[in-house]
């Protein structure tokens, strides 16, 4: 069977999957971009996530900022959203001759309530920014425009240059008001996903996820018309997720290494090394649940991203394999993986590229 990866060169006309980087966390590993993923139809794409790195990754991997449709954030953590504000201020050059409709961003709401402090912690640590401490995608658009008003001033108004806010509109998914959110008490409330965004090309629904403790935090689902692509976000293992990826062609799942987890904090014995423990093992996805959640979901070919630690030997995320009988794509940057030939099933077992 042929691999169902491409090289730039061999792109099809059909839908991609484009892994422009795939390591997850605050840190600038040595051999991975931030997490972003392009999903490219035809001749459009629609981003998921801004991570480090992701505007030279548009351009390694052929993706001009003037085909981008929309862009989608998973959750409010940095590693997901660094370089947002850079594709909104760069856009107004690679944008500059624009006229079609304004692209929007699309990602969670205000949390509404500060992250309470961990237990773990011998003193409360106090809040950063008390104005307006938990701000979603508007708020983090604002904020970051307004940040750089001495570099926009310039450009739109010496350099002629488009306004970002005439290029780009940030819109915060509405979660149905009976679903009993809560960003503390109930976070992950059993849901049916929603549509967020539609066009002639796609269909993008959300659920949510369970990443503590950040909340909300977001799955999406992307429908097209060669195939179905799922990308998990920050999440551990969550019903939720197997709902909105059941039976999708490709599941895009983030993953964790366990072994990691204990070689780097495991000795430690402090309270910081303890939070951080406590955080990996409940808010991530362990190699070997990968597997499982796939099975569960009836996906056809599971791609590993969002690699934690992104300087990990290749060869411990490909024990995956172990755990799900279809395809099991171990992500690297810039990969591509063709949504059509996915979703020719079935599969040998543990089949691995």
């Amino acid at each position: 069977m042929s691999t169902n990866v491409q090289s730039s060169a061999e792109r099809a006309t059909d839908t991609q999957v484009v892994l422009l980087g795939t390591s997850g966390g605050p840190r600038w590993w040595s051999d991975r971009a931030g997490i972003a993923t392009a999903v490219v139809v035809g001749e459009s794409f629609y981003l998921f996530d801004c991570g480090s790195g992701v505007g030279r990754q548009l351009r390694a991997a052929g993706l001009d900022i003037d085909r981008l449709r929309g862009v989608f954030i998973t959750h409010m953590h940095s590693d997901h959203v660094v370089d947002l504000a850079g594709l909104g201020i760069f856009g107004m050059f690679g944008l500059e001759d624009h006229t079609g409709p304004v692209i929007p961003v699309v990602g969670p709401g205000d949390r509404g309530a500060v992250v309470p402090a961990s237990p773990r912690a011998t003193a409360d640590p106090g809040v950063l920014y008390p104005q307006d401490p938990t701000p979603g995608i508007a708020g983090y658009w604002d904020y970051s425009m307004r940040a750089n008003a001495t570099d926009l001033n310039d450009r739109y108004r010496d350099s002629l240059r488009p306004s970002p806010d005439a290029l780009f509109e940030p819109r915060e998914i509405t979660l149905p008001t009976d679903l009993g959110f809560h960003p503390d008490h109930n976070p992950v409330p059993a849901m049916d996903p929603v549509v967020v965004y539609s066009d002639e090309l796609v269909t993008v629904t959300a659920i949510l996820v369970q990443h503590p403790p950040v909340a909300p935090a977001y799955a999406f689902r992307i429908d097209t018309p060669d195939g179905s692509v799922t990308i998990s976000g920050d999440t551990a293992p969550c019903e939720n997720l197997v709902r909105l990826a059941r039976g999708t062609d490709v599941l895009l799942h983030e993953v964790i290494d366990e072994e990691w987890i204990a070689e780097r904090y495991g000795d430690a014995g402090t309270p910081e090394a303890q939070t951080m423990i406590d955080h990996h093992l409940n808010a991530h996805t362990g190699i070997p649940d990968t597997g499982r959640i796939a099975t569960e979901a009836g996906v056809g070919t599971l791609v590993l991203h969002h690699f934690v630690p992104g300087n990990r030997p290749r060869d411990r995320w490909e024990t995956a394999c172990r755990f799900f009988d279809g395809t099991v794509v171990v992500g690297d940057d810039l990969m591509e993986i063709p949504v059509r030939a996915a979703a020719s099933r079935p599969v040998p077992e543990g089949q691995l590229v």
